[in-house]
């Protein structure tokens, strides 16, 4: 479930002009939610608006630069080199993550409505959800593969790795799509007065249910299980590298470090926005205006910056790599000046697979 979502549910009812909203009862156990209007505390338009510019930012910078890191495996693809899969898949959904944002921009310039159909709705929210995932997933495998590599499965027959690592990919895939089909199925555009909001609207008598476990959902695959994952193998992975003398193994511990901490600032904010969030639905926290201004500011501006990731990816899993932008130099050559000597002397030396990461080349 995403902030859009979260907030989306508070705008819908604050337009109905009720102070209580009781969405189920069960066996006298109901779920309200407090829809009191709190102004002037909070300049929403002024936020959504801030944000819009943000997200076009983001969306301009992660389309250029993932567009460019597919293109390039593409090209090496076809001049006979192995691409890395995982930072080829990775690029790919974060693609198609930014690929949604102009939408979701249209609908935040209009404070959350939603008035391009419920199709677009469910497809949007749907490609959305599970290329995030999907991305979160791979940084994961990423880092799993790495240090595997550099300790156990240096001398593994590359075609044996290139099938695992496929397979592997097909699973995370399944996986992502799987955690992104049950709030998609219950996405409906809904209307109020001459409002209309795209969220969820699960079943009557179980919607406490289903709204706090999406939300608990979304942070244990999107960082609790993942984040843990991503820092023991690369704190792993760094100890191999440190025990080298060599001045290049070390920098590459620099590099090693910035994975965790790139994760960790980008998504640690949003995660516990969301854990807020739910405290707050369980009426943990008290109602007040300050809280619920608040949870609607943090929800926006932290799914934003989370955003981010789409950007530094490239940065940091292709652009920063010598042997990327070899191959980028390469694939530039290749497709300008495909029969020249320089294209021809470039191409006998070729660089393997195990060598396509800087890190990578600490296996030897």
């Amino acid at each position: 479930m995403s902030a859009l979502d979260l907030t989306s549910i508070l705008d819908f009812l604050e337009t109905a002009n009720l102070t209580e909203i009781n969405w189920t009862c069960n066996n006298s156990e109901c779920i309200t939610v407090d829809a009191t209007t709190c102004s002037g505390t909070l300049n929403k338009s002024a936020l959504l608006y801030t944000l819009s510019f943000f997200y076009i930012f983001i969306f301009v910078i992660g389309l250029v630069a993932n567009s460019v890191v597919v293109w390039v495996n593409l090209q090496a693809k076809m001049t006979g080199y192995e691409t890395h899969l995982y930072i080829f898949n990775l690029a790919i959904a974060d693609l198609c993550v930014v690929i949604t944002l102009p939408v979701w921009v249209v609908s935040l310039v209009q404070h959350n409505q939603w008035h391009m159909g419920e199709i677009t709705c469910k497809i949007t929210h749907l490609i959305f959800s599970i290329n995030l995932y999907s991305s979160i997933f791979f940084l994961a495998c990423m880092s799993v593969d790495r240090y595997l590599s550099v300790a156990y499965f240096t001398n593994s027959s590359s075609r044996k790795k290139k099938i695992v690592r496929r397979c592997i990919c097909v699973l995370v895939w399944l996986l992502a799509f799987s955690a992104s089909l049950p709030d998609t199925y219950y996405l409906k555009t809904v209307s109020s007065t001459s409002e209309t909001y795209c969220r969820p609207v699960y079943p009557e008598e179980s919607f406490k249910e289903w709204l706090i476990g999406m939300e608990l959902i979304s942070v244990v695959l999107g960082f609790l299980i993942p984040f843990p994952v991503i820092a023991v193998f690369y704190f792993l992975l760094a100890k191999s590298v440190s025990a080298s003398g060599d001045q290049e193994r070390k920098s590459n511990g620099r590099i090693i470090f910035s994975y965790v901490v790139v994760f960790l600032v980008c998504w640690l904010p949003y995660h516990v926005a969301v854990l807020l969030d739910i405290f707050y639905s369980l009426h943990f926290i008290p109602f007040s205006c300050q809280m619920e201004n608040f949870l609607y500011a943090t929800l926006h501006v932290t799914q934003c910056f989370s955003l981010v990731h789409c950007c530094v990816n490239p940065i940091l899993y292709s652009f920063i790599n010598r042997n990327y932008r070899y191959e980028l130099m390469k694939a530039f050559i290749f497709k300008y000046s495909a029969k020249t000597g320089l294209t021809k002397l470039i191409d006998a030396s070729r660089v393997s697979e195990a060598e396509y990461s800087a890190l990578e080349q600490n296996a030897k």
